[in-house]
């Protein structure tokens, strides 16, 4: 397994000084929030493109992939009951897949919990079938590209829409190509008082990224979740993908919460 850390609490940074302190701390890859860098993907042209993974590579981290997906631009939704709004949904999710496979990297992570929403006058099944029609057509881009579209479970207090491990696979297999996958979320899945490494071994095989975080919304190893358990399950299956250090409050400071969330992770994996 690989360590990386997301780039949103370092506020203000610039992307090749996030990239050069992870790998001081030990960090294989960063996994980039499109937002922090660029109001939309379609603005950011090949040289900046270029730009990007070239200082990821000079500072000798991966750029893992992205993920936030849809905090801009705004207006966005995958299963809106407007067909012109997943429609232009779907077409920048397509450029997000391009923007990952010219960056190098491997996932994109789908969280995005108010651009997922079911909404009135849709019925649930309603908005699973526009959501399997956006996703399917830019599952099959990913395939092409390179890289995998990762389905997120996330906790209800979050979303109305796939909230459980269960719920995504069931979606990872309608759509039934190797470009949708399935990431897990510690932090999501604690909420939901799962089992987690339960859940790991149940969807094993659609697994490719993971989110280490605690059930506080901080750094692994913070709170209560007991992650020995946890890494036993994802080694006990094969998983050789990344630890994704993803937190949602950013005190004390990013230079603790990344020193700290690797320590712990190494003395898990490690240890």
């Amino acid at each position: 397994m690989k360590y990386s850390i997301c780039n949103e609490m370092f506020e203000g940074w610039k992307l090749g000084d996030v990239f050069k302190f992870a790998a001081e701390l030990g960090y294989h890859g960063v996994e980039l929030a499109p937002f922090t860098f660029c109001e939309s993907a379609f603005d950011l042209s090949k040289a900046e493109r270029d730009r990007i993974r070239s200082e990821a590579e000079k500072a000798g981290v991966e750029v893992v992939g992205l993920h936030w997906l849809l905090v801009s631009p705004k207006g966005l939704h995958i299963n809106h009951p407007r067909k012109e709004i997943r429609e232009r949904t779907k077409e920048y999710l397509k450029e997000l897949v391009r923007l990952c496979a010219d960056l190098s990297g491997r996932v994109l992570v789908f969280g995005s919990p108010k651009q997922r929403d079911v909404l009135e006058p849709l019925t649930f099944d309603q908005a699973w079938r526009y959501a399997v029609e956006t996703f399917a057509e830019c599952a099959e881009l990913a395939r092409e590209r390179g890289v995998i579209l990762c389905i997120e479970p996330l906790h209800s207090g979050q979303t109305n829409f796939i909230n459980l491990p269960d719920e995504a696979a069931k979606m990872v297999e309608e759509i039934d190509n190797p470009g949708f996958r399935l990431i897990l979320d510690v932090y999501s899945m604690s909420t939901e008082e799962l089992d987690i490494p339960d859940e790991i071994r149940k969807h094993a095989r659609y697994l490719a990224h993971f989110h280490a975080n605690d059930k506080n919304r901080r750094y692994p190893g913070s709170g209560e979740v007991d992650y020995k358990p946890i890494i036993a399950a994802l080694k006990d299956v094969g998983y050789d993908g990344y630890l994704s250090v993803e937190v949602f409050e950013f005190d004390p400071s990013p230079q603790f919460i990344a020193r700290e969330g690797i320590k712990y992770l190494k003395e898990m994996v490690e240890g």
